[in-house]
């Protein structure tokens, strides 16, 4: 039997990828990790306004420019 997620939005893709040529990446994270970024990103969104997209697209592009891919 699989074992569910704890977390269901891990799976979910995101409602525009399917419209924009979006693609998915699954990232596996410790559990403290996984909270402090869901709740740093909520305090973003809230504060500035962006979309959470946006702030995954900046993620992975912070990601690629600090190890120089």
């Amino acid at each position: 039997m699989k074992k569910k997620s704890s977390h269901p939005e891990e799976t979910k893709p995101h409602p525009a990828a399917q419209s924009h040529g979006l693609q998915t990446i699954q990232v596996k994270v410790r559990e403290d990790l996984y909270r402090a970024f869901q709740r740093c990103n909520w305090i973003v969104i809230h504060e500035t306004g962006r979309t959470q997209l946006d702030i995954m697209n900046e993620m992975v592009e912070d990601f690629l420019v600090k190890h120089g891919c």
